[in-house]
């Protein structure tokens, strides 16, 4: 009997150099990416496309079959001002029948004229939360940031002095590419059912985004019951700034603590490697999540809108 056929590799396409240019140059202007991880991620594996006008203005536009439109879209910051970001969204708007949802990182004034122009409303807010952790706040026995090249000791509940006793009977280990792949992809499912972003993403969203060169197996915390993935901790770190990815655990864990101790092991995790400011994204209505990074000093920092207009 002959073995069935494998299943192709998905599809995966490169951003083109103008478009790197054009993030890094917004970014560098703005103080924040004009796309989110997961749309570039969408658009490598070809499920997002991308609508641009003469290399200075750009949409990463998602169209699900007979659903809303999903975009973000950015314009050189040196060509702002001279109508190209109102003539890329009335593109979108002109190829959106069933509505269109655009992303404003960074809630700028203009986003918000434009958005007012075309007669879209705020339908979501994410919250951009920061926190200093300068070198008073780290564990008076933290260990050196390793060198470059190595590995840091694999953090542990024993490694983590910020670590309750709340994790008492639980495992606390870093993730293992090609072994825990289907747990987590599984468990962030599950967590992020209601999200329409977080709670799709796939095995390959997540082979893309181990691609990235930020990603280390060492930042992405997992907690463990048994041989049960029930939450995790996923750290983002660039230089001295470390971001939390994502941050999950299993709705039948949760009101015992573990959400809080979880991540404090992610502080106490970016104050080993002596990351000065730490920050991270929260849908404006998630009361329970808002209450615990504030009581852990993080202040309000930005805020993204999502506007939508219903065609």
């Amino acid at each position: 009997m002959s073995a069935s056929p494998s299943a192709p590799e998905p599809s995966v396409r490169p951003l083109p150099s103008w478009l790197d240019s054009l993030i890094a140059e917004c970014r560098a202007v703005d103080g924040t990416p004009p796309y989110s991880d997961q749309a570039i991620v969408d658009y490598r594996m070809t499920t997002r496309e991308l609508l641009a006008i003469d290399e200075v203005a750009a949409a990463l536009v998602a169209r699900p079959p007979g659903d809303t439109t999903e975009a973000e879209f950015a314009v050189r910051p040196e060509a702002r001002g001279h109508g190209i970001g109102t003539r890329l969204l009335a593109e979108l708007l002109r190829e959106s029948h069933g509505g269109l949802r655009v992303w404003a990182h960074g809630d700028h004034p203009a986003a918000r004229r434009l958005a007012a122009r075309f007669g879209l409303v705020p339908a979501r807010e994410l919250l951009h939360l920061a926190a200093e952790l300068g070198q008073a706040d780290r564990p008076a026995s933290a260990e050196a940031a390793p060198a470059a090249g190595t590995a840091p000791t694999a953090p542990t509940a024993a490694t983590h002095p910020t670590t309750s006793t709340a994790l008492d009977g639980y495992r606390l280990a870093v993730f293992r590419a090609g072994v825990d792949d289907g747990d987590w992809v599984a468990l962030n499912a599950l967590v992020f059912a209601a999200h329409p972003e977080q709670g799709a993403v796939t095995r390959a969203d997540l082979d893309q985004l181990r691609a990235e060169p930020w990603f280390r197996a060492d930042d992405m915390l997992l907690l463990w019951a048994g041989a049960e993935l029930v939450g995790y901790c996923w750290l983002k770190i660039e230089g001295t700034l470390g971001e939390f990815y994502v941050v999950g655990l299993h709705p039948d864990r949760q009101g015992a603590g573990l959400g809080g101790a979880l991540f404090d092991a992610g502080l106490a995790h970016l104050r080993r490697l002596g990351v000065a400011r730490a920050h991270l994204y929260v849908e404006g209505d998630n009361h329970p999540a808002l209450a615990l990074y504030r009581s852990r000093g993080f202040h309000d920092d930005q805020i993204d809108i999502q506007y939508e207009w219903r065609g």
